[in-house]
């Protein structure tokens, strides 16, 4: 996570929503990403979604098996999809994400009872030092303080 962490820094020094991802597998990271969206002009540029396609670039397949991804952010609709459909067999995040995560905080994507792949997931890692890289990148943005709503129950 700490690596994770690092490229929500960079993301933060570029304009973007501080988030970062990485991939390990077999305790090596193959794939390290952050937040491209406003550089790239591409709104499908998340951090993990980003790791993803290094990863699969890495390892030469689209599926992720035996692989774990943190990111500093519980994952939105379209990263949590894209996390099923890689088989990635694990998920570790940092702050959870009240308006939009799929990990359980709006619905459980990942954790669907009628998908074919369920990834293990693990949220609230490093979430005080994430939630805080949020907290000041949108407090800084909107001139007054961000606040987070907690998570629901589930």
């Amino acid at each position: 996570m700490r690596i994770a962490l690092a490229e929500a820094r960079m993301a933060e020094e570029e304009g973007e929503v501080p988030v970062g991802a990485i991939i390990v597998r077999d305790g090596v990271m193959i794939a390290h990403a952050n937040n491209r969206t406003i550089r790239d002009q591409d709104a499908t540029a998340h951090a993990e979604s980003l790791a993803i396609r290094e990863a699969s670039a890495q390892v030469g397949s689209w599926r992720l098996a035996g692989c774990t991804l943190y990111v500093t952010l519980e994952p939105c609709a379209m990263c949590a999809g894209a996390l099923v459909l890689a088989r990635v067999d694990r998920v570790v995040f940092g702050a959870w994400d009240p308006k939009a995560g799929m990990a359980g905080s709006i619905a459980d994507l990942l954790r669907h009872p009628r998908l074919n792949h369920r990834p293990e997931v693990q949220g609230g890692v490093s979430e005080d030092e994430a939630g805080a890289l949020l907290r000041e990148f949108f407090t800084a943005r909107r001139g007054r303080e961000f606040v987070d709503t907690p998570p629901l129950p589930g």
